[in-house]
């Protein structure tokens, strides 16, 4: 917990750090910043850099303690945060200096998940997106070409050979339209309007092969952790991979913060709860605590019954929920944990008739 806690905080002060840097390398590229104002900011620019310097040789030095190797592109930032303002220094005029400090737009980025995530996503889908690049170019270069053939004679200066061409061939199929070029002939525009829909095609492949590798990349991280959720309840520990995949398929993760009501006594019982972590206490005449394996709320799914008691966190509790319709699922699925959470459900209500 205070490694998670410190790495978070860690995170926040990169951030923070680098928003400050690039304020400051935007005011000193104003012309009215002169005098004390410039030098405190290039002073301020001095100092992060000083913090990324330390930063990086802490980060290094813990690497070799530990031998861990597997954090390389976040290495590859902390030295291209540190060493290109030092070469810029180094080799670049005072007035440009500042500017090589924007690398370290890159510094938020180092522990960020999403990013590794979409690192993940292009590489998984690198296949797909190269195939829809390599349309896009054919469509570039004749637009290009068939924009040269039908205006170069009526827009010499704009459309006098095919480098000049693709420009607006580039603003057109990304449909953003600057209007400095514009075909003038019949012909012309008419290609015009078949390269923008050809445009809005190309970009709509884009985005459905990111959407659907996200999607993916999402539903796959989530199966995994639910697997791992699901793997820590003793009751699922003696399944095979196979009837293991859908149990995982059935249970729903769910946190709750200490103290809060996870079900009510009288409510309608259309779920039960397996419990990974933390403890719950079950108010009965006499209040149980239950912990990290155990099971409750089957004898609503089994009977049909109003909730027979209430249930509350007692600390803050990882639960795995099951609903009826899967609950029938399993029964067929896995007769012999469904077995269980029925011997168990009936042991528990002449438990308390008796008591």
């Amino acid at each position: 917990m205070p490694a998670m806690s410190f790495s978070k905080t860690s995170a926040l002060f990169n951030v923070l750090l680098a928003m400050t840097g690039l304020v400051a390398i935007a005011a000193l590229t104003t012309p009215t910043v002169q005098g004390h104002v410039r030098f405190a900011l290039e002073m301020l620019l001095a100092g992060i850099w000083t913090i990324y310097g330390l930063q990086l040789l802490a980060t290094l030095m813990l690497r070799q303690a530990t031998g861990v190797h597997d954090a390389i592109p976040a290495i590859a930032i902390d030295v291209l945060a540190v060493l290109l303002p030092l070469l810029a220094f180094l080799f670049v005029g005072r007035r440009d200096q500042s500017l090589y400090c924007a690398i370290w737009l890159l510094k938020p980025l180092r522990q960020s998940t999403f990013f590794r995530m979409m690192g993940r996503v292009i590489s998984n889908e690198a296949r797909n997106l190269i195939g829809v690049t390599s349309v896009f170019g054919i469509l570039l270069f004749a637009a290009s070409l068939a924009a040269y053939l039908l205006e170069r004679d009526v827009q010499p200066d704009r459309f006098g050979s095919i480098p000049q061409a693709m420009w607006w061939a580039v603003a057109t199929l990304s449909t953003t339209g600057y209007g400095d070029e514009i075909p003038q002939s019949l012909a012309g525009r008419i290609l015009g309007g078949l390269v923008m829909m050809s445009g809005i095609g190309i970009f709509a492949l884009w985005a459905g092969i990111l959407a659907t590798g996200f999607y993916e990349e999402v539903r796959r991280q989530d199966f995994v952790r639910n697997w791992q959720l699901v793997a820590a309840v003793p009751l699922f520990q003696k399944l095979g991979p196979a009837a293991l995949v859908e149990v995982v398929r059935a249970l729903r993760p769910r946190i709750v913060p200490a103290g809060a009501i996870i079900c009510r006594k009288g409510d309608r019982g259309d779920q039960m709860y397996f419990i990974v972590e933390g403890s719950v206490v079950v108010a009965t005449a006499n209040p149980v605590e239950i912990g990290a394996g155990s099971f409750f709320g089957e004898m609503a799914l089994i009977t049909g019954e109003p909730r027979s008691a209430t249930v509350t966190a007692a600390t803050e509790v990882s639960l795995l929920s099951l609903y009826s319709v899967d609950f029938q699922m399993m029964s067929t699925n896995s007769p012999e944990i469904a077995e269980i959470i029925r011997r168990t459900a009936l042991e528990r209500r002449s438990a308390v008739h008796g008591g």
